[in-house]
C-alpha cells in the first residue's frame, strides 16, 4: 500500500529528527518533502534525506496528506493563513509540533473546519528518546490519527490526551522537564567535584547514574516511590542524603516549579493566541 504524502513547513532540529526518525522506520524518502526558506538547510536536508526539498510552502503541501507545522509560534499564523485552503481542499491533517498554539487558534487560522493535531514533542526527540503528547479535534480521522502518532513515535513515546488544557501541563512536566534533569545533574557534579572527585570522573559518575535510573524506572513494575525505598538502607548514605534533601522541603520546591511553567504555558498561549 502507498505510503501517504508528508510535508513539513520548516526544516529546522525538530523536523529534521522527525524526518530521520521516519526513514529509519522504513518510511519511503519519495514520500516526504520539506519547505524551508533557508536554501543552506535545504540542501543539507537533501543531502542527508534524499528528500524533496523547496523554498514554497504551498508547493511542499500541495497534495499532502499530512502537513507538519514545524515553524516558529510567531510565524505561524502568517504560515496557516497561507496554507489553510491548501490543506482543506486536500482534506489533509494539520501537525503542529509549535510550542504554545492552541488548537481554536490554529484552525481559525487554517479557516473552516480544518482537522488538526497538536503534538507537544520535548527535546530528547533529538536524539530518539522523546516524550511527546498529542491532542486531535473533532475533525481528525482514524486514518489520520494514525498518521500522526506514526510521526512522532518515531522519535520516541506517544501518549494521547483527551483535553487539550492538559498540554500546559506536558509542558511543565516533559515539555521543560530535561531541563529540571540537566539542573540536577549539573549539581550533583559539581558536588561530586567539591569531594575532590576529577571534575570529568564527576561527570561521567553523574550521567551514568542519570541513565541507569532512567533505564531501572522504565523497565521495572515498580513506581518512582517504591524504586527510591528499594535503594534507601535504614541508616545508610542514601538515607541521610533523602533526608537532608526532605528537610529542605524538595518536594514543595519542585511543586511550585512546575506550577509555575504551567502557568507560564497558559500565559503564552493567551499570548500566541491573540495575535
Amino acid at each position: 500500500m502507498t505510503q501517504p504524502t508528508i510535508a513539513f513547513i520548516g526544516g529546522g532540529n525538530m523536523a529534521s529528527s522527525l524526518i530521520g526518525g521516519l526513514l529509519a522506520d522504513g518510511y519511503p524518502a519519495a514520500r516526504i518533502r520539506v519547505a524551508d526558506p533557508n536554501p543552506e538547510q535545504r540542501r543539507a536536508l537533501q543531502q542527508r534525506f534524499a528528500i524533496t526539498v523547496t523554498g514554497d510552502n504551498l508547493e511542499a503541501a500541495h497534495g499532502a496528506t499530512g502537513v507538519v507545522l514545524a515553524v516558529k509560534p510567531q510565524v505561524m499564523r502568517a504560515v496557516a493563513e497561507e496554507l489553510g485552503p491548501t490543506i482543506l481542499d486536500n482534506h489533509a491533517v494539520a501537525i503542529s509540533i509549535a510550542a504554545g498554539i492552541r488548537e481554536p487558534d490554529l484552525r481559525r487560522w487554517l479557516g473552516g473546519e480544518a482537522a488538526v493535531v497538536r503534538t507537544m514533542p520535548n527535546t530528547p526527540s533529538l536524539v530518539g528518546s522523546g516524550a511527546t503528547a498529542l491532542y486531535a479535534n473533532p475533525h481528525v480521522t482514524t486514518d489520520q490519527r494514525e498518521l500522526a502518532e506514526a510521526l512522532m513515535r518515531a522519535v520516541g513515546l506517544v501518549q494521547w490526551l483527551d483535553d487539550e488544557p492538559l498540554m500546559d501541563a506536558v509542558t511543565a512536566v516533559s515539555g521543560s522537564g530535561p531541563a529540571y534533569f540537566f539542573l540536577l545533574m549539573e549539581l550533583i557534579e559539581d558536588a561530586g567535584a567539591k569531594l575532590g572527585l576529577p571534575r570529568e570522573t564527576a561527570r561521567l559518575l553523574t550521567l551514568e547514574t542519570a541513565l541507569g535510573a532512567a533505564r531501572m524506572a522504565l523497565e521495572s513494575d515498580d513506581d518512582a516511590q517504591t524504586l527510591r525505598r528499594k535503594v534507601t538502607s535504614p541508616g545508610g548514605t542514601t538515607e541521610r542524603a533523602i533526608n537532608t534533601l526532605e528537610e529542605g522541603d524538595i518536594r514543595a520546591l519542585m511543586d511550585r516549579a512546575i506550577q509555575a511553567a504551567a502557568q507560564r504555558a497558559r500565559e503564552l498561549g493567551d499570548q500566541l493566541g491573540a495575535q
